[in-house]
């Protein structure tokens, strides 16, 4: 797994960065991308999701979540 931390930062640049993180990552890998950017949990999953990954969306603290990236159809 691979972790992403993006606190503190503002769109458009944590979906930039989960992008740019997701072009390396190998097909069976995982990617964590830890935000507290409220408009990140729209823009991310819409984008990737258009890449071919999915996500899950987790609340981790108050004010912060974990979007889990991973392929949709692994090995396709």
């Amino acid at each position: 797994m691979v972790k992403l931390d993006v606190r503190g930062e503002i769109c458009p640049y944590p979906m930039m960065k989960a992008v740019e993180v997701l072009q390396t990552l190998p097909e069976d890998d995982v990617l964590e991308v830890l935000t507290d950017h409220p408009p990140a949990l729209e823009s991310i999953p819409f984008y990737v999701t258009r890449m071919g990954y999915r996500c899950t969306i987790e609340e981790s603290a108050a004010g912060e979540w974990r979007i889990r990236i991973d392929r949709a159809d692994p090995g396709g």
